[in-house]
């Protein structure tokens, strides 16, 4: 099957710039995510199912990196009415207390995030 890929699509939502740009990047990246949640995540709390395992690893980004990149970036992208289970699983991901217990700073990495995403603006 083919379909949109992430990691371009991840790329070009985060360097976006203008109105027409950060629309078109942000409906891909859209149907990308979309692809994850219905193809790989599906029903299940966590990829693996019950409990974290190296998908959700793999993935873990997306449940607090990718906050602040949408806060730099001025969009929501990962939004409860639009990708209610990856949401979902990113919610539940950044509570388990393995994960909450290690995850960076908030301001900080939102600083960083702004700083990069300065240079494409």
């Amino acid at each position: 099957m083919k379909g949109p890929k992430i990691r371009p699509s991840l790329g070009a939502y985060f360097r976006a710039v203008g109105d027409e740009e950060q629309e078109k990047s942000t409906k891909e990246l859209h149907e990308a995510l979309k692809i994850l949640e219905e193809q790989v995540l599906g029903d299940k709390i966590f990829f693996g199912g019950d409990t974290i395992g190296l998908g959700d690893i793999a993935c873990g980004a997306l449940s607090y990196w990718f906050e602040c990149v949408e806060e730099a970036v001025g969009k929501k992208v990962l939004e409860p009415g639009t990708l209610p289970r990856l949401h979902a699983w990113a919610q539940n991901f950044k509570q388990a207390p393995v994960i909450k217990e290690n995850l960076p700073d908030h301001g900080r990495l939102l600083d960083y995030v702004k700083h990069k995403r300065e240079k494409f603006a």
